[in-house]
């Protein structure tokens, strides 16, 4: 009787141990690594200089005069510089008549680019990666953007495959969640995330303001990022994953339409952004925010932050009489959590100077937390989903990035969404092993010791009083 005691008394044992040992295992699998990434940078003849940009804007004939001047003070103001890029329909006259061809062939010159770029660097080939992840917006083609890239490259019949269109700037991140979910149940893997957006297809032509702003904040580029869960890769690895929220306000209403392609009253099609997409992102930011805090920032931090929002109801309370609630405002303590007791680097979706501009604000951070942003923004525009990449690949450069310093990435999109994620640097990364950094040719050049637009000098005029009726286009412009 004792021996089958001690007999099941072991089985139990075993049985126990290898339970912890597997939900040990199985957590150590479902890290996720980046081990490389590779932003695109288009050959220098597609660059938006002063010149094209206002011969693409007078082009468009249903303008009247205060549309011209809406338009070029947008350009005047958005913090983008001259060296951005633009598809070679641009330059050729012909973005009021796109094919499909157009943005089919600006993808190809990206994805052929980039990947190959991304795989030999890394002594891998195009059948070893595991899963792929397509995004890019604007452009739905038959066969999928992500069907030709696996022709293109020959990969296996078995990758898992994933093709996102239409999920705006935010995009990226939403890419990272779906191979971070796979890693949860596939071991040993190697996954493909490739983020761009098609601009060629989509110039709107018309009139109407609320469309026609689009056409001054995008600009070309792209970016593939080389993910793993291999334990046995992690020492070779840049970045860890440690968290990754995201906030989806689609079902409200003024959310859901504060940023949509529709076409215009003559039939027109273009990007409508709404007068509510600002206080739609506060708010979607605000809320995802309140998940993601508790996950990235110090126990005594939020502590601290609990404190003081509990003194502030305390002193705002009628019942301690109005000349505490009075006392409040001078009091001096300064209101909301400092991300900096978590958070070494702030990776912010480069959407315009007012979003950089709206998050510092709202996150009390400096100048030096937003020059990586701000630079990006003028050297390579808004490239909407992929532009997260171009941040980061400036604090690389920059050798801002030590082992250990965790990145706050945070993005936008249409829907309305706000996804946030935050990467720990793995080790340190140093400019020079990075070969395929898209600043090195340039880094040298920033931070810019001024900001002040190029296109103001030249269109200066547009805070002129003109006569509509007598309105020429300047010469200098033709």
């Amino acid at each position: 009787m004792m021996d089958f005691i001690l007999i099941l008394f072991s089985l139990f044992i075993s049985y126990l141990t290898f339970k912890i040992w597997k939900h040990i295992d199985s957590k150590r699998d479902q890290h996720c690594y980046i081990l490389d990434y590779q932003c695109y940078k288009p050959s220098d003849d597609r660059m938006v200089t002063t010149q094209l940009s206002g011969n693409i804007i007078f082009r468009n004939k249903h303008l009247r005069l205060d549309e011209y001047k809406f338009l070029l003070r947008a350009i005047v103001s958005s913090g983008i510089g001259e060296q951005t890029y633009a598809p070679r329909l641009f330059f050729e006259g012909r973005e009021q008549s796109p094919t499909l061809q157009d943005g089919i062939l600006e993808m190809e010159e990206f994805y052929i680019d980039i990947i190959k770029k991304l795989l030999e660097r890394n002594n891998l080939l195009p059948s070893e990666i595991d899963v792929l992840v397509v995004n890019v917006s604007m452009l739905t083609s038959i066969p999928s953007l992500s069907a030709r890239i696996i022709n293109h490259y020959k990969m296996r019949e078995d990758i898992k495959v994933f093709n996102l269109t239409g999920m705006g700037c935010s995009a990226s991140l939403i890419s990272v969640d779906i191979v971070k979910n796979i890693f949860k149940t596939y071991k040993n893997k190697l996954a493909l995330v490739v983020t761009s957006e098609s601009i060629s297809p989509n110039w709107y032509s018309g009139n109407n303001r609320s469309m026609i702003l689009a056409n001054c904040l995008f600009r070309c580029g792209g970016c593939a990022v080389l993910l793993t869960n291999k334990l046995s890769l992690s020492r070779r690895a840049m970045f860890k994953l440690r968290c990754l929220v995201r906030t989806h306000h689609g079902a409200r209403d003024d959310s859901y339409s504060a940023c949509v392609q529709k076409e215009d009253m003559l039939g027109r099609v273009g990007i409508h952004l709404d007068k509510t997409l600002p206080k739609s992102a506060t708010r979607a930011f605000v809320d995802n925010l309140k998940v993601i805090t508790p996950k990235i920032l110090p126990v005594t931090e939020l502590l601290r932050f609990m404190l003081f929002h509990l003194l502030k109801k305390l002193r705002r309370n009628p019942s301690k009489g109005s000349n505490m609630a009075e006392a409040a405002p001078k009091a001096g303590v300064k209101a909301g959590i400092n991300f900096k007791t978590g958070i070494d680097h702030f990776c912010i979706h480069t959407g315009g100077k007012a979003v950089i501009d709206s998050i510092g604000y709202s996150l009390d951070l400096t100048e030096y937390d937003l020059e990586p942003a701000r630079m990006t923004l003028h050297r390579f525009g808004n490239t909407s989903a992929n532009s997260l990449w171009y941040v980061l690949g400036y604090m690389e450069a920059k050798k801002r990035l030590k082992r250990g310093d965790r990145v706050f990435m945070i993005s936008f999109g249409a829907g309305f969404k706000c996804n946030s994620c935050v990467w720990e640097v793995v080790r340190d990364l140093n400019v020079g092993e990075s070969l395929g950094n898209v600043w090195n040719h340039c880094i040298d050049q920033y931070p810019l010791k001024s900001l002040l637009n190029p296109y103001f000098e030249k269109y200066g005029w547009i805070h002129q009083e003109e006569d509509a009726d007598t309105f020429k286009i300047p010469d200098e412009t033709m």
